[in-house]
């Protein structure tokens, strides 16, 4: 009989300490799922932030990679110009020595017109 009495005490101390109710479960449980959701939202906020981020990166890719070729065009327009404006400088020195050459030939002749 004692160890009747001594099994059914430790059977009620036993069970009085494994059960948990419903309420108190869920006071437990709120605080943490409501962090969870905030935290969910603020995981959402900086994704979309991040996609954003990297849609202006992407942009700025193409309009650098566009600035790129622009700048390559006009170096290549200006060394044409470069390379025609000294062509074309050497044609007007050309000119120049021929037009120097002309007027010595006229000047001689002027001189050997006068001597006569």
């Amino acid at each position: 009989m004692k160890k009747a009495v001594v099994l059914s005490l430790m059977v009620m101390l036993l069970s009085s300490f494994g059960c948990a109710s419903r309420d108190y479960v869920r006071q437990q449980i709120d605080p943490l799922v409501d962090r969870i959701s905030r935290l969910e939202s603020r995981v959402d906020a900086l994704e979309s932030r991040m996609k954003s981020v990297e849609a202006k990166s992407a942009e700025a890719a193409a309009a650098a990679a566009d600035a790129k070729s622009m700048a390559q065009e006009a170096m290549r327009l200006c060394k044409e110009c470069s390379d025609k404006a000294d062509a074309a400088a050497r044609r007007a020195e050309a000119a120049a020595d021929r037009a120097e050459a002309a007027y010595e030939k006229a000047k001689k002749a002027f001189e050997l017109q006068q001597k006569k």
